[in-house]
């Protein structure tokens, strides 16, 4: 198994989703695709990037910040960071991508889906993510995805970087530190 992916795998990786979701989706119609926060947003704009190249010209884009909706929340520590949610979209009856770089467990989509239902009902919700790596705790499946990586150990974690809140675009995977 490959343990690293640089900035043309990423490039490579973000044209199939959008291969993806063009295939699954009329690019004439609306569509909302809205990210959940920090890579899931940064994925989101990228990916709305590639389907107006591909003729998609009425997506709506959306931030979902979960924080407050995570079922860990108290383990985060005595003040989580929320950032704001950003869904000055009409979400009602039009079809959802919703965004996020990795898939491990499932509680961050289960949060973020719990987050929406306070904004609005969406005609359907196609969940998009980077990386599988398998280890559901809920049962929860991409839609559409990129890289599967099958069931890691839970000794491994999967980092994805994007130059925009990052040095370079890569996804590595790494043995994860020991918690004190």
């Amino acid at each position: 198994m490959r343990s690293s992916y640089d900035a043309s795998d990423v490039s490579e990786f973000i044209e199939s989703l959008a291969r993806q979701v063009a295939a699954g989706f009329d690019g004439g119609k609306p569509i909302n695709v809205v990210g959940i926060r920090t890579r899931g947003e940064t994925l989101a704009e990228r990916l709305s990037l590639a389907l107006r190249g591909r003729g998609f010209n009425q997506i709506g884009r959306g931030v979902l910040d979960i924080t407050l909706y995570r079922d860990d929340l108290s383990e985060i520590g005595p003040r989580p960071m929320v950032r704001p949610t950003v869904l000055t979209i009409d979400i009602d009856r039009r079809p959802m991508i919703l965004v996020d770089d990795v898939l491990f467990t499932g509680r961050t989509v289960r949060a973020a889906l719990h987050a929406l239902s306070d904004y609005g009902r969406p005609s359907v919700i196609r969940l998009l993510t980077l990386v599988d790596r398998g280890g559901r705790e809920l049962p929860i499946a991409a839609d559409f995805c990129s890289l599967r990586l099958g069931d890691l150990s839970r000794d491994l974690k999967v980092k994805v970087q994007f130059t925009e809140n990052d040095p370079h675009d890569a996804i590595t995977i790494e043995p994860r530190k020991p918690t004190a």
